[in-house]
């Protein structure tokens, strides 16, 4: 069996490639923001939702035309509580400052059931719609006709020559009025203007400012003398800002395309149905543990912000997965019929069955390798047992199947299918490239942690065996029932040297097999895999092509010895999985030395290439072989990677606040990644660098993309277990 080296204790070789060796996390404790969205009762769906408070004791309260809601568990219903209330119709609601204390204001009065219910003051009728109570019990009211203060029992009309109030609000005692040309405070029962403006929307209050919200974005002001803070900011994700509130420090923005925060010298976006239920944010309240409720025209949402940790995160994806994602021991990708509904989940096979499956079984060798807990020993032997299907399903010899499912329901590309011997069974051919990296690199973390026994060891052998000498004895294809290579499963010489050195198949064709041939000997014994590799990299030039430098990978227009043209395509990250997941392989079963010295200096080559991407799998993976790590994203990653694993609709491309770039090689579209929690969800093979996807809420994915970077990161003790 081989050994993988501690690189936590060792020192990798440095020939103009450093590695290091990194402190372990802790694994404490950080804010994930989930959401959680609020289902309203039969009867009042269809109501003209109007506002959201939350009082001292964190009710939530929605009013409405039907009247005042509230919300219990996780619903919205008619707020019945106070007898004397429940069928009435508040114009207006809002919490006393300081207090938090909930006031109802009426057509015709306003009123508090706190202080016993003793405050009460009557109005004339109609004419206040917008209602602000100070500390000490003054209450500042708005309307058509203008502005008031009740006192003492005493209402008090402000003279005002100002354009209609849109917004009112207290701030450290003194009332503030904003209309649209302008901002203004109360003193000695007059309105005195503060700053003029222009198409003002809204306002909120932080220290000793004053924030401006605009159709075209948000400035700031000096409150005390309206001089100019902060100039008018655009760069924003939507810069039409229609309601801003101070929660804790931070500014949250509403808007017709959703919410957004800014207080860490960032913009975190939260629109499309991952947080809320529509993207139009009419109105915005914080409880008092700084979770955020927002009101669309249809619904409720929060923005909760729990205290979660690494290991968590994890167990909740791992749930996840035994609930609804294993498909006869595969991992399986969970389609809706209605668009988000779990309950209407069922598991489909998918082109990688293969593939996919290798990152969840990978995690659970991971995990075993670091808990020692049965049961992930018993989940990796588990979706294993698919892997030995894959090739027991079909009448080719030692040909891998793509997937399998038992007769009449197979669903992608049903064109590909065959009856398997087994009558009850089909099973889908074509099997790629893609597909063998998955069974290297599971038999690989199989022989590495999971395989004890003689009997154990010499299963996973056999596995890998029959595959290579499939591979070998059809002059290094995959050959299908037709008796021809499938497209993409090809590693002769004759194939992988045609392409041109500048694309990426050559490099990538002559790792999956060496690493391939390296692994079977080393669990076979067989110099035939031995002699093969050595074969191919020194006779067929397959070293060579695995030392290609990354950076020389390019666009190559025109090459007449790449099929499809291929060569004109900018990068494949596909390619950039497979690559990294046969890194692995290619150098812990290196066959001496100075071939790992070699492998460890081309995998560096190509992590530094990816570094912008910041994933967390191919920084480890690098760190678990060439010893380089880009800690700091890793970490990043791993905590703003989302709890919701369905593939919403997002859009990120109209953002004002992203800075693009011009086309390029990588498709690096914009100067910085987006957090996870922002970026359409995707696997491994996609790019990060995405920033709108149209799936439509119909697909789960797993949350193995999370898993097996989560575990191999704590084998490599570049975190912590929970303290």
């Amino acid at each position: 069996m081989k050994k993988i080296t501690n690189i936590i204790a060792v020192i990798i070789f440095c020939s103009g490639i450093c590695s290091y060796s990194f402190a372990s996390e802790p694994d404490t404790a950080f804010r994930q923001p989930v959401s959680v969205k609020y289902h309203f009762s039969e009867e009042l769906k269809g109501s003209v939702l109007k506002k959201v408070v939350v009082d001292y004791n964190d009710n939530v309260f929605v009013l409405s035309d039907k009247g005042l809601y509230r919300v219990y568990e996780n619903e919205v219903v008619k707020d019945l509580r106070y007898r004397s209330l429940s069928d009435k119709v508040p114009v207006d609601i809002t919490t006393q400052e300081n207090t938090g204390d909930l006031y109802y204001l009426y057509d015709s009065c306003f009123l508090t059931n706190a202080y016993a219910g003793k405050p009460y003051g009557a109005l004339p009728k109609g004419e206040y719609n917008k209602i602000s109570v100070a500390a000490d019990g003054r209450v500042f009211l708005a309307g058509d006709a203008g502005v008031a203060v009740f006192s003492h029992g005493i209402l008090t009309n402000i003279p005002t020559s100002t354009d209609k109030i849109i917004s009112i609000h207290v701030y450290q005692g003194t009332f503030y009025a904003l209309s649209a040309n302008g901002v203004f405070y109360l003193s000695d029962n007059k309105l005195t203007p503060i700053s003029k403006g222009e198409g003002l929307q809204t306002f909120t209050f932080y220290k000793n400012r004053i924030i401006l919200g605009t159709g075209n974005g948000y400035y700031e002001i000096y409150r005390s003398t309206g001089a100019i803070l902060l100039p008018l900011q655009t760069r924003l994700p939507v810069q039409n800002i229609n309601n801003l509130i101070n929660v804790e420090g931070k500014i949250w923005a509403g808007t017709p395309d959703g919410a957004m925060q800014y207080g860490t010298g960032q913009f975190h976006y939260y629109a499309s149905k991952r947080w809320l239920n529509e993207n139009f944010v009419s109105c915005m309240a914080a409880d008092t543990k700084g979770d955020v409720y927002l009101l669309t025209p249809s619904g409720l949402n929060e923005i909760k912000f729990i205290q979660n940790t690494l290991l968590n995160k994890a167990n909740v994806f791992q749930k996840n997965i035994r609930k609804r994602h294993i498909r006869y021991g595969l991992e399986s990708e969970v389609t809706m019929k209605v668009p988000g509904d779990l309950s209407t989940a069922q598991m489909l096979d998918t082109d990688n069955d293969g593939l996919w499956t290798s990152f969840y079984l990978g995690s659970q060798a991971f995990r075993y390798a670091v808990t020692k807990d049965p049961q992930a020993k018993r989940y990796a032997w588990e979706s294993f047992a698919a892997y030995e299907r894959l090739i027991s399903i079909n009448q080719i010899k030692g040909f891998p199947a793509r997937t399998f499912e038992r007769k009449g329901y197979k669903n992608s590309d049903p064109d590909r299918w065959n009856l398997s011997p087994d009558s009850n069974w089909e099973w889908k051919g074509t099997t790629s490239s893609d597909e063998f990296v998955g069974y290297i690199f599971v038999a690989s973390v199989m022989d590495q942690f999971i395989a004890k026994t003689k009997e154990e060891k010499k299963r996973v052998a056999d596995f890998i065996d029959k595959i290579l000498t499939h591979i070998i004895d059809h002059n290094y294809n995959f050959v299908d029932i037709d008796g021809k290579p499938t497209r993409w499963g090809r590693w002769n010489p004759e194939y992988v040297n045609s392409y041109a050195k500048s694309i990426s198949d050559r490099k990538l064709g002559s790792e999956d097999i060496v690493a391939g041939l390296e692994l079977g000997y080393a669990l076979t014994g067989k110099e035939l895999y031995k002699r093969e590799a050595f074969r191919l990299m020194y006779k067929n030039g397959y070293l060579d092509n695995i030392m290609i430098d990354v950076n020389d990978i390019k666009a190559t227009p025109g090459d007449p010895s790449v099929a499809d043209d291929k060569g004109n395509y900018t990068a494949n990250h596909s390619d950039d999985e497979m690559t990294f997941l046969t890194y692995w392989v290619l150098y812990h079963y290196a066959f001496n030395k100075d071939l790992k010295q070699k492998f460890s200096k081309t995998i560096h080559n190509y992590w530094q290439v990816i570094v912008p991407e910041k994933n967390p799998l191919w920084n480890l993976i690098t760190y678990g072989t060439a010893g380089s790590l880009d800690k700091a994203s890793t970490l990043w990653y791993l905590r703003e990677f989302p709890m919701d694993m369905i593939r919403w609709t997002i859009k990120n491309s109209q953002r004002k606040d992203l800075t693009f770039l011009k086309p390029n090689f990588r498709e690096q579209f914009t100067r910085q990644l987006l957090s996870p929690e922002e970026q359409p969800l995707h696997r491994h093979n996609a790019n990060p660098f995405d920033l709108d996807d149209n799936s439509g809420g119909r697909n789960e994915l797993s949350g193995s993309e999370y898993l097996l970077p989560y575990w191999m990161a704590r084998y490599l003790k570049v975190i912590d277990k929970n303290n």
